[in-house]
């Protein structure tokens, strides 16, 4: 059992250090800006989108009072 589990961690290892292709400093601080700046467009689109809904249905139940 433990030989079965030291394998699998060489394996992983293995793969982690051989296989796997890592990004460059440059290409991670790009993808990371990215990934920010969507963040926060689709989070203001949200809360636009959230109390633009808010204010009409606060209206439209204002109708039937």
């Amino acid at each position: 059992m433990f030989e079965r589990i030291g394998n699998y961690f060489r394996v992983t290892r293995d793969e982690l250090v051989n296989k796997v292709s890592w990004p460059t400093w440059n290409e991670l601080t790009e993808s990371t800006g990215i990934v920010l700046v969507a963040s926060v467009l689709f989070s203001l689109v949200i809360w636009l989108m959230d109390s633009g809904l808010g204010v009409a249905l606060t209206n439209f139940y204002k109708l039937f009072r």
